[in-house]
């Protein structure tokens, strides 16, 4: 397994739609074994292969306490279960330290396929509802802080590119 590059907002491979898995090969087991190894040591509870610069429908989630729940979906669909919505904190790996509310149907389905290549689908409600809907933005290419004020966005980005700036300087010094 490897760590894989997280990309930080703005980076404009974020906004890249992802395409379908065609076939659930080794190399797409591995990238998912790669990913939950790069979601836990983040840490997050979710990462979608598009936050790693791989543009295919692949998520990986860990909604558990003690991360012993890994959930993979390939190639998923959300279909909202209920008009209502609850706003929930959200955060996200490519946008470190930036918190904030989003509005979200608080009930979904979701139909996927997993890493044997079996569909199956669930519903889901509270956090799982709500990541599955975040990481779902990704692959589409979305980003949380699009549902933010035009100020907030801008605001976030330039946190984001100061916390990026110091990750990289960190790096540097590390090497030296």
């Amino acid at each position: 397994m490897a760590l894989l590059p997280i990309l930080s907002f703005p980076d404009p491979r974020l906004r890249t739609i992802a395409k379908p898995v065609e076939e659930v090969t080794d190399d797409i087991r591995q990238l998912a074994a790669d990913m939950f190894e790069t979601m836990y040591e983040a840490p997050g509870i979710g990462l979608a292969a598009t936050q790693v610069d791989h543009h295919i429908q692949l998520i990986v989630m860990d909604i558990s306490e003690e991360k012993n729940q890994p959930m993979v979906f390939i190639n998923p669909k959300v279909t909202p279960l209920t008009v209502e919505t609850q706003p929930y904190e959200e955060g996200c790996l490519s946008v470190p330290q930036i918190y904030d509310k989003v509005a979200r149907p608080s009930r979904v389905k979701i139909e996927a396929i997993n890493l044997e290549g079996q569909a199956f689908e669930l519903e889901a409600d509270e956090l799982l509802a709500v990541c599955i809907q975040h990481e779902m933005d990704h692959l589409n290419g979305k980003l949380f802080v699009d549902y933010l004020s035009p100020l907030k966005r801008q605001r976030a980005r330039e946190k984001v590119e100061k916390v990026v700036r110091q990750r990289d300087k960190e790096k540097v010094a590390v090497k030296r």
